[in-house]
């Protein structure tokens, strides 16, 4: 990529300048999660590479954690081996284990690691398993309230970021194959690796988490829409994880995990375009981002007392609070109050189901018709919201378009 421009215009984007926090890309971390088509396509997989690099040369530290399903997959039926999914993990038997294990680390991560050493002694390939990298035990998901076996399937209780910090201290870029040492057996373990990403991303105090997946971003209204939600809060986020599929469901929840763990951003991007990578740290726009809490929406209420709707005493003065029937309307709702400037429009911030907005109890109408214009911009029907506010009158009449 030229960083060159006409003289007098604009300088072109540099790698970084998409990433909250300190100024300047030197010495930041970042996690970068490898997975879905960008992984068997040639193509793609080669400019992941090579973005990848650009990152490392531009003063960024990239840790690249990669996946491997179609290569599993497919091993898995060369041996005449099943392939089973259960709460959007992969089932793993003993026989299974062993195909993950070696092509993960045998043959993806090595394939991986051959691409980027192209330009130059970088990068260093390692699974969770060395030097204790990622220590797990059995985990047990359930479905519908009931425990399902998934065999060899690790939840990470321990992260040692020794080696890695090493590695990155000596200018390299680590790729890591997401297999865990069981704290239980000696064995190891299978994790998926948008979860070994996030727990990695916590563990390093990573400025950002990429994950590259076969989708745009998360969609508000999938399968009827295709609309990608571009921002999200950790708590919007929460509150939509029971209505995702289940194979979004691990991928969301290490997301999640991640910016609650103290992780700057995470931005879920669709690996099927060619430097994709590169794109989200340059341009900053594409895919979903998840953010602890973005300008002008805070996790923290500015009052002590939580104030319920079902309480007999009214809102404190000054807040008005939207309950939302719909979790994903809360979050297209937060996502375009964070990002919203007009008259009157102060903080507001999300709590499980609400989305309160701290506005003047005697907000002039302008102030209310730019909530009402929030709303609509961000496509909420009036029907999914119920309001609790000082000024109910006031309030009502102006998301009903009443004068």
């Amino acid at each position: 990529m030229s960083s060159h421009h006409a003289p007098g215009g604009p300088a072109a984007p540099s790698p970084g300048d998409a990433l909250p926090g300190r100024d300047g890309p030197q010495g930041r971390t970042v996690v970068i999660k490898l997975g879905g088509h960008a992984m068997v396509d040639e193509d793609l997989t080669a400019a992941f590479a090579r973005d990848v690099v650009a990152l490392h040369r531009a003063g960024l530290r990239p840790v690249v954690v990669h996946g491997g399903g179609p290569q599993i997959d497919a091993e898995l039926a060369r041996r005449g081996l099943e392939r089973e999914f259960r709460a959007g993990l992969r089932v793993t038997s003993p026989a299974a284990m062993e195909v993950v294990r070696m092509v993960l680390a045998g043959r993806v991560q090595r394939e991986l690691v051959g691409l980027i050493n192209r330009s130059g002694p970088l990068a260093v390939g390692m699974t969770g398993e060395d030097a204790d990298t990622l220590v797990a035990v059995r985990h047990v998901p359930r479905v519908d309230g009931e425990p399902v076996d998934v065999g060899r399937v690790g939840d990470i209780t321990a992260v040692d970021t020794g080696a890695l910090e090493s590695l990155l201290a000596d200018g390299r870029i680590p790729v890591v194959s997401p297999v865990a040492r069981s704290a239980e057996d000696g064995q190891v373990y299978n994790v998926n690796a948008d979860t070994a990403a996030a727990a990695l991303a916590t563990a390093l105090g990573a400025d950002a988490l990429v994950v590259l997946t076969d989708v745009a971003g998360l969609y508000a209204d999938w399968p009827h829409s295709e609309e990608v939600i571009p921002r999200l809060t950790a708590v919007e986020l929460e509150a939509l994880l029971p209505e995702l599929s289940d194979g979004m469901v691990p991928k969301m929840a290490g997301c999640l995990r991640a910016v609650q763990g103290g992780v700057g951003e995470v931005r879920v991007i669709d690996g099927r375009v060619p430097h994709a990578v590169l794109d989200a740290f340059t341009d900053g726009r594409a895919g979903t981002v998840i953010v602890p809490g973005p300008a002008g929406l805070s996790l923290v209420p500015p009052y002590e007392e939580p104030w319920a709707p079902e309480s007999a005493h009214p809102a404190p003065d000054g807040l008005i609070r939207l309950r939302f029937a719909d979790a994903r309307e809360l979050a297209r709702a937060g996502a375009a109050f964070g990002a919203a400037s007009g008259p009157g429009l102060g903080d507001a911030w999300s709590e499980p189901g609400s989305l309160i907005l701290q506005i003047p109890a005697d907000a002039s109408p302008a102030t209310l018709r730019a909530v009402l214009a929030v709303l609509d911009a961000a496509s909420v029907t009036s029907e999914s919201v119920t309001v609790h506010t000082n000024e109910l009158d006031d309030l009502f009449a102006a998301l009903t378009g009443a004068p």
